[in-house]
């Protein structure tokens, strides 16, 4: 179910339909996140041709916080599973219907783990520091993340399941993904960090008769391994990191910190949901002869593929209703979106400007040191993105007689 749109009036006949753009919001600050990804999208996307439709999912996803507040365990395992199916449904809706890209703000960790599981979800962040480049393609589709309870009494058992099937799916889009962020096609080092030592060699075995495939050298080590290396030598040039959910989770954070020089708070994120296609595999220099003559099969089961965009912070629900929220991550968001799947160029190089500028300004939120609300940020930079626009073509005027 998809639930109400907005956005322009619907085109002539036989004129082009607008993009489609999903959204799902959870409580917490979702509402207000929600209205700021709206007003920057719109504002980016103001002179598009057919603008820009919103599809919002009819349904305020609980949070953590607010699912905890149940406390029946038996209550909050229902509504978990009835929220897992409603969000699978309105991605499994929006890929059919063509639509490539949704923004969701954060949503109870359980109902989306499962919505994970069955869409086959990887995570994935390029960081960069210097001249060294990190692309970490979080495995979000099978591990103790994914599993299911079974309730007793004084007792829960979580089943979770491995399977070699999306192992290879997940590598062979990981280096997919590799050949179009370094489209020369080098990679210094393949590196994945699981806790393969718990599969009773299964994994490891999986992982070696993959890399003979597609010709292949991938290291599998285990977590803390990948952490004593990466202290001890820190990056090479370009390296793909594949990660078992378990310890990406909480490295993240880490690797933001120590490779990406950028605070949580501040960045956004993407989730490929390779069971309902990838518009990322045909974005590769190295066309289709090249996938099948490096052994990558097009792991996609049709359509355009959907890509869901998060904020790396999650709810924040003490900030609930109180305009304190920090809205940068969500921008930025809002500009990936713009600029990639609606058909803005230049919308991510817009907003990182006038970022800059807000910074230079001052017009920060109190997490960063400011004293702005997250509606004053949010139209302080509209504001910049509109100025901008609006003198562009003086600009570009100006250029041409001279």
């Amino acid at each position: 179910m998809i639930g109400r749109q907005s956005g322009a009036g619907a085109p002539g006949a036989g004129a082009p339909a607008a993009p489609v753009i999903g959204l799902a919001v959870g409580r917490g600050t979702g509402p207000e996140l929600a209205a700021v990804f709206e007003q920057v999208l719109g504002a980016l996307t103001a002179d598009h041709p057919t603008g820009v439709r919103i599809a919002r999912a009819d349904r305020l996803y609980h949070s953590y916080v607010s699912l905890r507040a149940e406390r029946d365990p038996a209550r909050v395992q229902r509504l978990t599973a009835q929220a897992a199916d409603h969000y699978e449904d309105f991605c499994r809706t929006l890929a059919a219907g063509g639509a490539t890209a949704l923004f969701r703000t954060a949503i109870n960790a359980q109902s989306l783990y499962l919505v994970r599981q069955r869409l086959r979800a990887v995570k994935v962040d390029l960081l960069r520091a210097g001249g060294t480049s990190l692309l970490l393609v979080r495995d979000q589709a099978q591990g103790f993340y994914t599993g299911e309870n079974q309730h007793a009494p004084g007792r829960l058992t979580r089943t979770l399941t491995f399977s070699r099937d999306i192992t290879e799916a997940v590598i062979e889009y990981a280096v997919r993904r590799a050949r179009r962020e370094w489209p020369d096609g080098r990679i210094d080092r393949l590196v994945m960090a699981y806790k393969f030592h718990l599969l009773d060699g299964a994994f490891d075995r999986w992982v070696a008769d993959i890399a003979d495939r597609l010709g292949l050298r991938i290291e599998v080590f285990q977590p803390d391994t990948v952490n004593r290396n990466l202290i001890t030598h820190g990056l090479p040039e370009r390296i793909l990191l594949i990660a078992g959910n378990e310890w990406a989770d909480i490295m993240h954070v880490v690797l933001l910190d120590r490779f990406g020089s950028e605070r949580q708070e501040n960045r956004c994120t993407e989730n490929v949901l390779l069971g309902l296609g990838d518009t990322d595999l045909g974005d590769t220099s190295l066309g289709d002869a090249g996938l099948r003559d490096a052994g990558l099969r097009d792991v996609s089961p049709g359509g355009a593929g959907l890509v869901e965009y998060q904020t790396v912070h999650g709810s924040a629900d003490d900030l609930a209703g109180r305009d304190l929220v920090n809205p940068v991550a969500t921008i930025r968001a809002a500009a990936v979106i713009a600029e990639r799947h609606v058909g803005v160029p230049g919308a991510v190089g817009a907003v990182e400007a006038a970022l800059a500028e807000l910074e230079d300004l001052g017009v920060r939120t109190a997490d960063l040191g400011g004293e702005h609300s997250t509606g004053a940020v949010a139209d302080a930079l509209v504001a910049l993105l509109t100025t901008a626009r609006a003198t562009a073509p003086a600009h570009a005027a100006a250029e041409h007689r001279s």
